[in-house]
């Protein structure tokens, strides 16, 4: 990340925050370049939790959660609200760990503290491991139907694989950069082939398409199948009661 585009960042979160009357708790890279996999045409898929003022939280009418503030080729920027954000990590779901884990924090506010500190007792490795192997049979399905494959499409593939099998293995969010996964997680055979496809990727020719790879193509149709029956044998851990949601969130919007 170049001072010049972080700059440019920090500016658009900034004007979401004037424009919306908002202000931002953490915001990060989520996406192909927090995960290791962007190339030099990838767009920035910044996100950010916001807070309101404690007068927005007390109206009748129900305030919308979410800011959509940019889409195009360069920005996908994105917020989400502190309740929203508090909401979904009680359910574990996997954006909220990886927004908390991204390698590239563009800015966060010493409150979030407590929002991470929450986070270490909301983690189901089952939630997340159903979550990741959704990605995955999403993608690889519309890998068979084509004689030739996208090596973006490989990669989220094959990410999704090992971020599950990471979380019903070590009980913990998974990693972000998909390096540590491969390192961890995927068999050295294969490892040839994810290097190729993440040279492809990097050169800004993931566009092209490639011949299916058969090794990882009956990898990635065994490793679906083994880690659906591992998901559906792990156990679900009681989610939290909402008292301890419900005081992170309020000393944040009173301490304003």
């Amino acid at each position: 990340m170049d001072d010049f585009m972080e700059s440019r960042i920090l500016a658009e979160i900034d004007a979401a925050e004037q424009a919306c009357g908002v202000r931002s708790l953490l915001a990060v890279e989520s996406g192909s370049r927090a995960w290791g996999m962007g190339s030099k045409d990838s767009d920035y898929d910044v996100r950010f939790v916001y807070v309101r003022g404690v007068r927005d939280y007390l109206r009748l009418e129900k305030v919308r959660d979410t800011i959509e503030w940019r889409l195009d080729e360069v920005y996908d920027v994105v917020g989400w609200d502190l309740s929203k954000f508090l909401t979904l990590m009680r359910n574990s779901n996997p954006t909220v760990f990886e927004w908390l884990s991204s390698p590239i924090v563009y800015a966060e506010s010493p409150e979030l503290a407590s929002v991470r500190d929450l986070s270490t007792g909301c983690f189901s490795p089952k939630a997340c491991a159903f979550h990741y192997l959704g990605i995955a049979r999403s993608n690889s399905h519309n890998m068979r139907q084509k004689d030739t494959v996208g090596a973006k499409r490989y990669l989220y593939t094959i990410r999704a694989l090992l971020a599950a099998r990471w979380c019903l293995e070590e009980q913990s969010p998974t990693p972000m950069l998909i390096g540590d996964l491969i390192e961890a997680k995927l068999p050295a055979e294969l490892r040839c082939a994810t290097d190729e496809l993440r040279e492809v990727r990097a050169s800004g020719k993931e566009k092209a398409q490639i011949s299916h790879i058969n090794a990882l193509d009956q990898w990635i149709a065994q490793e679906d199948a083994t880690l659906q029956g591992a998901a559906r044998n792990a156990a679900a851990p009681a989610t939290m009661a909402w008292e301890s949601f419900n005081k992170v969130f309020t000393d944040i919007i009173l301490a304003q």
